[in-house]
């Protein structure tokens, strides 16, 4: 149940089934603010590769080479980007005029748990995440509208640096491919490995 209502779309319209299929229909960008995605990297099939020689290809690298892996010479599994590319008909980058834009996010659990290293499971986790949702009034609120401030004032510095740094794209992010999840990292080795052995996180 946690998973659901993760990705969405956001309207500003009446709630009228005929409006709300007009404003899709004709993609009005006053009425159709942007949708709400995990980061599609996360897929087990984003990028190409072998998953038993941690091999892991972008589709140029693919390219390059031969679609074998270099290190027992098989075929790497070809993924979801590179068959993107095989049908595209237009440049990587490319936004239609009327395209409606995506705001992507991690979970808030999965920011929580990075900033205390702890696993998202914990009960420590679990416990302040439902305490900020409930204060927040929902998880998207404090995802995409609070501003920084309040979020301080709310919680520990830690995590609303990652809520920070999640809004603005400054994470790390690994592929999946050949069947493996795509991974995510808001802190570095050094900031997680701190906030593992001393519940402090550094943010510099």
């Amino acid at each position: 149940p946690s998973k659901l209502g993760r990705e969405a779309n956001v309207f500003d319209c009446e709630l009228d089934y005929f409006e709300i299929q007009r404003v899709i229909k004709e993609k009005d960008g006053k009425r159709f603010l942007f949708t709400i995605e995990f980061f599609p990297e996360e897929g087990k099939y984003h990028y190409d590769g072998h998953r038993e020689c941690g091999v892991l290809f972008s589709p140029e690298e693919t390219k390059k080479a031969g679609g074998l892996c270099p290190v027992c010479g098989g075929p790497v599994t070809v993924g979801v980007m590179s068959r993107v590319e095989e049908l595209s008909d237009r440049p990587g980058g490319f936004v239609p005029e009327n395209a409606v834009g995506a705001r992507h996010l991690v979970p808030l659990e999965e920011i929580i748990a990075a900033a205390l290293g702890k696993g998202v499971n914990t009960v420590a986790v679990k416990r302040e995440y439902r305490r900020l949702v409930t204060e927040a009034g929902s998880e998207f609120s404090l995802l995409l509208d609070m501003a920084p401030e309040d979020i301080e004032r709310m919680t520990d510095i830690k995590i609303a640096e990652g809520i920070r740094r999640v809004r603005s794209g400054e994470i790390f992010i690994r592929p999946g491919y050949d069947g493996e999840f795509g991974k995510i990292k808001i802190f570095d080795d050094t900031e997680e490995q701190k906030a593992e052995h001393t519940g402090q996180m550094g943010l510099f």
